[in-house]
């Protein structure tokens, strides 16, 4: 388990999560309306063999959530100013989802600062990805009338396809707040990610793939999104076709769909994935 962190970047507080390592750092990013106990599997097994940090990005977790500044630019700034808070001029740098978009940006655009990239399913995406998100979106802004409530909405929600254990329950607690009255709501508000997307679709990510020129890895978990739902979010071709843009990237297919694949079985194949890479 990680270390619950805070420092100053950029004019806002930024959280994070420190798991003490003697190897290499790795800077590790949740994803769309995740926070860092998303990661905390994947960290708790990476660490001490690496030191490992997992960033609240702005807006998320318990990171400092400012009305605007969600560009591209502005969380790859917060990371980056993290990286030099521990003096690290150019490491590793990895991201789940959304997460490896913002990873994917900033090998791009400041490739002096990233020496490998780590992309956990993340690239393109389904055409139906709208619809395949809607059940996560839809718990945007709502309020539960207890944390029990809410536990066991989670419990039951299709695209964890039943998978729970105390990992899974330290994720959601970390992802909520509970008022003085007993409700329970999301940190992360409708309004921050909806800036977020905004942000991500202001990039020509065709470019962006292309000037990604560091070592890179993509982990992609092609199993439906939920019993009932007809695809993955990043289906196995579209994983493939991100990679083939990606000028020197390796593919490795792990059980589990997009949000198991950081659980049980899945991080585990996951561990191993990153474990050959970076020492490959």
């Amino acid at each position: 388990m990680g270390n619950s962190c805070f420092a100053k970047v950029n004019g806002i507080k930024l959280h994070y999560l420190d798991y003490p390592g003697e190897g290499q750092p790795i800077m590790l990013t949740h994803g769309l309306t995740a926070n860092a106990w998303s990661l905390d599997p994947l960290a708790s097994r990476l660490s001490p063999r690496f030191h490992v940090v997992v960033v609240d990005c702005r807006g998320r977790g318990l990171s400092d959530k400012p009305a605007t500044g969600y560009t591209l630019p502005d969380i790859a700034g917060d990371i980056l100013a993290l990286m030099d808070t521990f003096g690290i001029k150019k490491g590793i740098v990895g991201g789940h989802s959304s997460g490896g978009l913002v990873t994917m940006f900033m090998a791009a655009t400041y490739p002096e600062r990233v020496s490998k990239a780590i992309f956990l399913d993340a690239g393109i995406t389904h055409p139906n990805a709208a619809s395949l998100l809607a059940p996560t979106f839809s718990r945007l802004g709502k309020v539960w009338p207890s944390w029990d409530s809410y536990l066991d909405t989670m419990k039951h929600a299709t695209e964890l396809g039943g998978n729970w254990n105390p990992e899974i329950e330290a994720y959601y607690r970390a992802d909520v707040q509970i008022s003085a009255d007993g409700t329970v709501s999301r940190r992360a508000s409708t309004e921050t990610i909806q800036q977020v997307m905004a942000g991500q679709n202001m990039v020509d990510w065709l470019d962006i793939f292309s000037r990604v020129k560091q070592p890179s890895l993509l982990v992609n978990a092609p199993g439906p999104l939920s019993p009932d739902a007809s695809s993955a979010l990043i289906p196995k071709e579209q994983a493939l076709q991100t990679v083939a843009l990606l000028p020197n990237c390796r593919y490795v297919e792990v059980p589990g769909n997009h949000y198991t694949m950081l659980f049980n079985v899945g991080v585990n194949e996951v561990t191993k994935a990153v474990i050959e890479f970076m020492e490959s």
